[in-house]
């Protein structure tokens, strides 16, 4: 798919509204369409964040490996919502496991030619930080909700001695 079509198929997503003709083609330059199987990993936790997504269509999970125990899935992402805030924060690296449940579509942006338009326009960088930061702060209270269910004591227990 040529940027052309990339720049539609990101202006055709909630996280890009408002993005004028010209900074959606720039950003487009940085993009290329992915399709990714129920059950493949999108990206791996402590791996390296090279690409951020938005999912066109599909769901994917949020985990969390716990040794000993299945993964923990945080969160559940859907059509509209983006995936990966890591490319945007030093030492660039994923902090969960991210694994399509179902068949997934996604418009992944390369996060190196990403960070290098922002760096070059500080002011497209402002804006795509404050639309990033809400979904990080999502995602970690979510991560904090499933950890305090995780290991909270089991109801009508607290307060009692053993």
């Amino acid at each position: 798919m040529h940027v052309e079509g990339l720049d539609r198929l990101l202006k055709e997503h909630p996280f890009f509204a408002g993005f004028d003709a010209a900074t959606l083609e720039l950003l487009a330059g940085c993009a290329a369409n992915e399709r990714f199987a129920a059950g493949d990993f999108i990206a791996r936790a402590q791996s390296r964040a090279d690409k951020f997504f938005v999912i066109r269509h599909g769901s994917v999970a949020l985990e969390i490996r716990v040794p000993g125990r299945d993964p923990l899935i945080v969160e559940t992402l859907h059509e509209g919502e983006i995936l990966g805030w890591s490319w945007i924060v030093p030492p660039y690296t994923w902090s969960y496991d991210a694994r399509a449940v179902t068949l997934t579509r996604a418009v992944s942006l390369d996060a190196t030619c990403l960070r290098d338009k922002l760096e070059a326009d500080h002011s497209l960088g402002y804006e795509l930080f404050k639309r990033v930061m809400p979904v990080v702060a999502s995602r970690l209270a979510s991560a904090r909700l499933r950890l305090v269910d995780m290991y909270a004591p089991p109801a009508g227990t607290a307060g009692r001695q053993r």
